[in-house]
């Protein structure tokens, strides 16, 4: 009787089912009056559920609250949205024949649907919580208690993982019927469900085929209401009707730009933003996902707003073989869209702040737990992160981080040789090293990192933050004439030389580049500029179309006293080579 404790009943409802349970135990007729009430087949899957309810019923239980699901990415549709959301897909002329809501829930959006759909034929719904499935069922009762003038669809709703229901089958059930896919799914990551013991995933599988560190790292982890999302299009691509899902913004940017090589039936791809800290109490980017099914494969999507769809945003996808945030902005600055000449790098990765990085006080370094640490000089550089690249010029760090290795993988038992305090401070944190979870250090040297090579010794750099919405990029320096390092959360380049670094610097900042990225990066994105993003800026391309006297001004009015000459600049222009492999390669000198 416990899952039934967890559902608020209306007194209607309840005398409904108590009358009906009093008259007989019979199983098969109870669920027969129930269906022709209500539409559902086997309201009660067995004569023990029928028997558990009836005595709920004649026994005077407390509601218990229900609990937080929160963690699961269980984000219920307030009735509210969902019959938003119905009446939206009902205005755009949506009529299906048949529901189908592969994560109901507590029933939101099938009751909705059965008001915005009076003519629908049959529901079927997949939840693997069972109160939720009881739930629904009261609630689909209800309804058609409250409005008996309406003919009940064939209600199917099945106690199952989504993940094992066969969809396939259903499609080929339905034939040329009006169907629509309509749903809320987890928004949760696979990782945050293993995490957390859940039995309900899909099958381990590396679906997107990644290989090496993304496999291994963040980009092999997905989304669970994305894997949702790809399972349901891929079976019912070829059915007619049309599929409305509230997810994150993400799912919808990677299912546009699978378009490109993994192409979908599906057209008139549109994401209607919602305000999911408004709907929801969570802060991440979500919409609705409209798009109808059976059509020639599309690899654009309209941005909207569902509050106010007729104010037209911009369409996002592919133009040609470039993936853009912004169509109408990019064709005006496509011409930039390319490949950079040098390669972008990431800052180092070390998984272990608490021990890595420092305060310099007193001549002694120092941690939030460790007021005093002492370590010899060689393997401390400064540090900077995201926050503290904000444009100009920056000379100086307010952090350092122990620097262990100079490329990945190298071997760091010379550290005790060498460096015995540093050593010895490193060791004292042996479990903190250990207890990184990130699977890159597994069978690496002790107190590995990564992000590391000759590249990260570059005296200077142009770096930009991956995390902020503008691009700005900042000009860095050394410091007491060691390199500044940069975290994992910023990119950059790196020069030999102050003067290629400094025109590097304002080329980057002009407004050529400042627009194409505008329209190609996602604003929406967790992290908006990345190494893939950054690489596509055709350096030499931008550094054609700015004059001279641009980049000396650039460079005056980001507070740089030491500006480029003429010779400098044009050795650079000279210089600089289309698609060059490496590391700030000129053909007039070799990195350091």
């Amino acid at each position: 009787m416990i899952q039934f404790t967890e559902i608020q009943i209306d007194w209607e409802t309840r005398s409904f089912l108590k009358n009906i349970l009093q008259e007989t135990f019979d199983v098969a007729h109870i669920n027969q009056v129930l269906r022709s009430a209500c539409g559902v087949v086997d309201f009660f899957e067995n004569s023990s559920d029928a028997a558990d309810f009836a005595c709920y019923l004649a026994e005077s239980y407390d509601f218990v609250q229900e609990p937080d699901r929160t963690a699961y990415g269980d984000f219920q549709t307030n009735p509210n949205l969902a019959s938003r959301v119905a009446s939206f897909l009902k205005q755009k002329s949506i009529i299906p024949a048949i529901l189908i809501e592969p994560t109901f829930g507590k029933g939101n959006f099938i009751v909705a649907a059965l008001s915005a759909f009076p003519g629908l034929q049959q529901i079927v719904g997949v939840e693997i919580y069972k109160p939720y499935v009881w739930a629904t069922k009261f609630s689909i009762l209800q309804y058609f208690l409250e409005h008996k003038d309406q003919p009940p669809p064939i209600v199917q709703l099945y106690h199952q993982d989504v993940f094992d229901f066969d969809f396939r089958r259903l499609s080929r059930q339905i034939g040329s019927q009006e169907v629509l896919i309509l749903g809320n799914p987890p928004w949760v990551t696979n990782a945050q469900l293993g995490a957390m013991n859940v039995d309900n995933l899909p099958t381990k599988s590396n679906f997107k085929n990644l290989s090496g560190l993304d496999a291994m790292t963040g980009k092999g982890n997905f989304d669970i209401g994305e894997f949702i999302t790809l399972t349901l299009l891929q079976t019912f691509q070829h059915s007619k009707g049309s599929m409305a899902f509230l997810v994150k913004n993400s799912v919808i940017k990677n299912l546009i730009f699978d378009q490109q090589h993994r192409p979908l039936h599906i057209g008139n791809i549109a994401q209607y933003a919602i305000d999911a800290k408004r709907e929801f109490d969570v802060s991440v980017d979500a919409s609705l996902l409209v798009c109808d099914l059976n059509k020639t494969p599309e690899k654009l999507c309209s941005r909207l707003l569902f509050d106010d769809p007729q104010n037209i945003g911009n369409q996002f996808g592919w133009n040609q073989n470039k993936f853009v945030f912004d169509l109408a902005k990019y064709r005006l600055v496509e011409a930039f869209d390319g490949t950079c000449p040098f390669e972008w790098r990431q800052g180092l990765k070390h998984d272990c702040s608490s021990v890595m990085e420092l305060s310099r006080v007193n001549g002694h370094f120092s941690t939030p737990k460790e007021p005093e640490v002492h370590l010899e000089q060689d393997l401390v550089y400064g540090f900077l992160k995201s926050s503290d690249l904000k444009g100009g010029l920056l000379a100086a760090a307010k952090r350092s981080t122990i620097v262990t290795q100079r490329k990945v993988g190298q071997d760091t038992s010379y550290i005790k040789k060498y460096y015995p305090r540093t050593y010895q401070y490193l060791n004292a944190h042996w479990d903190e090293f250990a207890g990184r979870k990130s699977s890159i250090y597994r069978g690496k040297p002790p107190f590995s990192i990564f992000g590391i090579g000759d590249y990260s010794f570059m005296p200077y750099k142009v770096a930009i933050s991956g995390l902020y919405k503008s691009p700005v990029f900042t000009l860095v320096l050394p410091e007491s004439s060691k390199p500044l390092m940069l975290d994992d959360t910023c990119y950059f380049i790196g020069f030999a030389d102050y003067e290629n670094a400094a025109i590097a610097f304002a080329l980057l900042n002009h407004p050529n580049v400042t627009n194409l990225l505008s329209a190609i990066a996602f604003a929406d994105s967790k992290r908006m500029y990345t190494k893939e993003i950054l690489q596509r800026i055709d350096l030499r391309v931008v550094a054609m179309s700015v004059a001279t006297a641009e980049i000396q001004e650039i460079c005056r009015s980001a507070g740089l006293t030491n500006i480029p000459d003429e010779e400098h600049i044009a050795a650079f222009l000279e210089g600089v080579q289309p698609q060059t492999i490496g590391q700030a390669h000129f053909k007039f000198f070799d990195p350091v």
